[in-house]
C-alpha cells in the first residue's frame, strides 16, 4: 500500500503539467528554416535556429511556472548517441534561448491550454536524424523526431553564406546547369541522402565517430565524394566510360532524383560519368544545406604522375602512346564552407570531384580543396589541391618518340589546360565563366607553325570538310611530310576508331602556307563516334630536313538537332496540360527505338513520363504529344530528352511558372 501511494503520489505531481499531445508545428518552422520544399509531413530544421513545438495541456493543469516545471529536454541522433560525441544532448528551460548551444523556453499560453516551447539547436551541432524526448520529474515522454541540416542563414553555421540570392541557387535551386546535363533535387530524396551517410564504411566502423564528425561540413563533403561513386564501397554510381549493354547510358539521365530512389532500392546504379557524378554529388550536398554548385573545367588535365605537367608523347605515326591525358571537358562541385583547419583565408568554395580517377588516402574521392589554394598554388593545403591544381594549371608538352627510341620535344601550351571554367549564373540560365576565381591569366609566347580551320554548321548527319594550313615562317623553303587525320574521341580524351587520313609531302616558300583539306563525311564517322559527338582533328608536320615536328590538334562537337516544345493549356495546378515535341531526324537514315521523354519538379509528379514512337524516317520529323498534371504552383522546368539507336540523349527544356 505504502509503494502504491507513492506511485500514486508522483502521477499527481506529474500530471499538474501533464498535456495531450505534442505539435511540432512542422507548416511554421519549416517556412520559417526555409525547409518547405521537403514537404510537410514531418519536421525538418536547420541548426543553430530556433524551432517552436506546442504542447497541449490537460484541462486544469494549472499555473505554469518555468522554475518549477522540472523539464529537461533530450535530443538524440546516431545509433550510439553520447553526451561526449554530442549526439546525446540534454538541456533544461531557461528565460530565453541561447544561439551557441542547445536550449529551450517557453512561454504559457493565457488561456492555459497550451505550452510553446522554443528549441535552439547548437550551430555545431551533427546533422542527421534525431528524437527528441522530455523527462518531467522522472516521467520520460517522446516528443517526436525531427532531421537537422546544415544551415547557410546562420552566421555562426560553418556554411553560413550572407547573400540570400545565392542562398536561393546554391542551397534551394531545384534545377541547374551542367553544361552536359543537369541537375535537381525533390522532395523525398532527402532520407536517401541521410542513407548515403549511413553507408559510408566509416559509419560502419565506428558509427558514434562518424556521426559526431557530422558536425563539420569538410568530413560530410569528403563522405559524399567518396560515397556516389562506387569504386571502394556500395556507393550510388557505377563509372562506365565505354560501350554500355547492361545499364543505362549516362547521357540518358534527365535529374537525379531517379539515380538515388534505384540506388535505395537496389545498390549501385549504372552507370555515371562525371557530369552525372556531379550533379548526384550537388544534389546531396543540397539536401543536407550546404550550398553546393556545378562546375565544368574544359581542357581538363588528369596528370597520373603528380608532377604538374602533362606530356603528351607520340610515336612517328603521330599515335599518342603515353597515360598523361587532357580532357575535353571534367565536371566537378564546389561546396561553401568555412576551414578552420587551415585559416579564414581559406574560407568560402572548396573544390570537391566524386568521379573516380585516383585515390585519396586510399579511397576514390577528392577534395574538398580551397579555390583560395588553388588559385595562388598552395599545394600543401588539404585536401588533395595538387591534382586540382593540374586539372586546372598544368602545362602540356608534346614529345615524339623517334625510332631510335630518342624522346624530343616539339611542342607545348601553357594555356591549353583549364579553359573558360563555367557554372550556372546566379538567379538565370546563363553560363558564368569562374576561371578568375581558380587562376590568373595566363600570357603565352607559342609559334603556331600549323593551325586547322573548321566548316560552319557542323550537324550530325551532314558531310562537311575541314583544313590543315602549314606556314613557313622560315627565311628558306621547307619540304615538309604533312598528316592530316581525323578519328572519333570520347570526352575524357580516350580514342575512337580511325575517320578519315591524308598525307602528302609538300614544299612550301618562305612566308607561305600549304592547306590540305580533310573531307568528313557522315558515312565514315557515323558508325564510330560516340553519344559525345566528339571529332578529334590532329595535323602533324615533319621537315625533312631537321627532323623537327610541329602538330596541331582540335577537338569539334558536332551540333545536335534542336527540339521544339509547345505547351498546349493553360499552365495551372492539378489541371492537365500538353507538350507537343518535335526534332528533325538530321541523319541521312532511319531511326528506330525513338523516344520522347519530359520531366519537371512539381510538373511530372516526380517521375519521368516517356512516349516510344517508333520509326522516324531520314529528314522527317519525330513528334510526340505527352500530357502531364502540375502538382505544385510557382517556376519550374520541363526538361525534354529524345533518344533513338543513332541520335542519342538530345535535350532541351523550357522555364514555366504553374499558377493556381
Amino acid at each position: 500500500m505504502f509503494i502504491e501511494f507513492l506511485t500514486d503520489l508522483c502521477f499527481h505531481l506529474c500530471t499538474v503539467f501533464d498535456f495531450v499531445r505534442c505539435d511540432l508545428d512542422i507548416k511554421s518552422n519549416s517556412s520559417s528554416h526555409h525547409t518547405e520544399l521537403y514537404g510537410e509531413e514531418r519536421l525538418i530544421v536547420r541548426r543553430g535556429q530556433p524551432f517552436n513545438i506546442i504542447l497541449h495541456l490537460k484541462p486544469g493543469s494549472g499555473e505554469f511556472k518555468p522554475e518549477a516545471a522540472g523539464f529537461t529536454f533530450t535530443v538524440e541522433t546516431g545509433p550510439l548517441p553520447r553526451k561526449g560525441s554530442d549526439t546525446k544532448v540534454s538541456f533544461g528551460l531557461h528565460e530565453s534561448t541561447v544561439d551557441t548551444e542547445w536550449s529551450a523556453s517557453a512561454t504559457h499560453d493565457p488561456s492555459g491550454n497550451t505550452l510553446s516551447v522554443s528549441i535552439s539547436s547548437s550551430p555545431n551541432a551533427p546533422i542527421g536524424r534525431y528524437s527528441l524526448t522530455l523527462d518531467q520529474e522522472g516521467q520520460t515522454t517522446s516528443l517526436g523526431e525531427f532531421i537537422l541540416l546544415f544551415n547557410a542563414w546562420c552566421p555562426s553555421d560553418a556554411v553560413y553564406m550572407k547573400s540570400n540570392t545565392k542562398k536561393q541557387e546554391y542551397v534551394l535551386a531545384q534545377h541547374g546547369q551542367v553544361y552536359r546535363g543537369t541537375h535537381k533535387r525533390i522532395k523525398g530524396i532527402l532520407d536517401i541522402c541521410l542513407t548515403i551517410l549511413d553507408a559510408n564504411p566509416k559509419f560502419a566502423a565506428d558509427a558514434d565517430k562518424d556521426c559526431s564528425a557530422r558536425r563539420n561540413p569538410i568530413y560530410v563533403t569528403r563522405v559524399i565524394s567518396a560515397m556516389i561513386n562506387s569504386n571502394d564501397d556500395r556507393g550510388v554510381l557505377v563509372g562506365n566510360w565505354g560501350e554500355v549493354t547492361d545499364g543505362v547510358h549516362p547521357g540518358r539521365w534527365m535529374g537525379s532524383g531517379d539515380i538515388l530512389r534505384q540506388w535505395a532500392e537496389s545498390g549501385p546504379v549504372r552507370y555515371g560519368q562525371c557530369w552525372v557524378f556531379a550533379a548526384v554529388a550537388c544534389t546531396v550536398s543540397r539536401a543536407l544545406g550546404i550550398p553546393c554548385r556545378v562546375v565544368t573545367n574544359f581542357g581538363s588535365a588528369h596528370d597520373t604522375d603528380a608532377n604538374l605537367i602533362i606530356e603528351n608523347v607520340y610515336n612517328v605515326d603521330g599515335e599518342k602512346i603515353s597515360r598523361d591525358s587532357v580532357w575535353n571537358f571534367h565536371v566537378w562541385v564546389d561546396s561553401w564552407m568555412t576551414r578552420p583547419d587551415l585559416g579564414s583565408e581559406f574560407d568560402g568554395w572548396q573544390t570537391s570531384d566524386p568521379t573516380p580517377q585516383e585515390r585519396s588516402d586510399g579511397v576514390f574521392c577528392c577534395g574538398p580543396a580551397p579555390l583560395k589554394a588553388i588559385r595562388e598554388g598552395e599545394l600543401t593545403k588539404k585536401y588533395d589541391t595538387p591534382f586540382i591544381f593540374a586539372e586546372v594549371n598544368a602545362d602540356v608538352v608534346d614529345l615524339v618518340q623517334r625510332s631510335s627510341g630518342e624522346t624530343v620535344k616539339f611542342a607545348g601550351s601553357t594555356t591549353s589546360v583549364g579553359r573558360s571554367i563555367s557554372t550556372k549564373a546566379v538567379g538565370s540560365d546563363e553560363r558564368w565563366d569562374i576561371t578568375h576565381q581558380y587562376k590568373y591569366p595566363e600570357g603565352s609566347h607559342m609559334r603556331t607553325h600549323t593551325i586547322i580551320k573548321l566548316a560552319d554548321n557542323m550537324i550530325v548527319g551532314k558531310d562537311f570538310e575541314v583544313s590543315a594550313v602549314l606556314t613557313n615562317n622560315c627565311t628558306v623553303a621547307k619540304t615538309c611530310t604533312l598528316m592530316f587525320m581525323a578519328r572519333a574521341v570520347g570526352y575524357n580524351a580516350t580514342r575512337g576508331q580511325g575517320i578519315e587520313f591524308v598525307t602528302d609531302i609538300v614544299e612550301v616558300a618562305p612566308g607561305e602556307g600549304y592547306r590540305v583539306s580533310l573531307g568528313i563525311d557522315y558515312k565514315h564517322y557515323g558508325p564510330v563516334i560516340t553519344s559525345d559527338r566528339l571529332i578529334q582533328l590532329s595535323a602533324v608536320a615533319t621537315d625533312k630536313q631537321t627532323r623537327d615536328y610541329f602538330k596541331a590538334e582540335k577537338t569539334i562537337v558536332l551540333d545536335e538537332p534542336e527540339i521544339e516544345i509547345e505547351l498546349v493549356g493553360e499552365l495551372k495546378v492539378k489541371r492537365s496540360v500538353t507538350a507537343q515535341l518535335t526534332l528533325l531526324n538530321t541523319l541521312p537514315e532511319r531511326l528506330r527505338d525513338c523516344s520522347f521523354t519530359i520531366e519537371g519538379v512539381g510538373l511530372t509528379d516526380g517521375k519521368p513520363i516517356t512516349e516510344n514512337i517508333g520509326t522516324v524516317e531520314a529528314k522527317q520529323e519525330a513528334k510526340a504529344s505527352i500530357s502531364f498534371i502540375p502538382t505544385s504552383v510557382g517556376s519550374s522546368k520541363l526538361l525534354v530528352n529524345f533518344d533513338s539507336d543513332k541520335l542519342k540523349n538530345i535535350r532541351s527544356f523550357i522555364n514555366v511558372v504553374v499558377e493556381k
